[in-house]
């Protein structure tokens, strides 16, 4: 079970967007994550008629390795590690700071 999930609120703690939160959009299988408005780059895209796809350079997430992000702990408002625990054959993620569960 990974730590962080699609959807989980994070904050990067390394990096050139040090400090800014945002929403996994997705996991990918090589430990990195895209986040919305994190690591943001310039693409030059070619128009495509068939798609109405105009050209131009396009603003988009690249994927940031999930080791430069933790998760956002609303109650203490900081960055927060994660350890899981298995209940009644059930996996729990929990805050490590306060002891809070994750997933409702």
């Amino acid at each position: 079970m990974r730590k962080i999930k699609q959807k989980d609120e994070v904050v990067v703690i390394a990096g050139r967007d040090k400090g800014k939160r945002g929403e996994v959009l997705t996991v990918l299988d090589d430990d990195r994550l895209i986040v919305s408005g994190i690591n943001m780059v310039k693409k030059h895209q070619r128009g495509n008629p068939n798609t109405n796809q105009s050209p131009g350079i396009v603003d988009k997430e690249a994927p940031i390795h999930i080791s430069n992000i933790a998760i956002y702990n609303s109650e203490t408002g900081k960055p927060d590690r994660v350890r899981i625990e298995i209940e009644n054959g059930k996996r729990r993620r929990i805050f490590k700071s306060n002891g809070k569960t994750i997933d409702v």
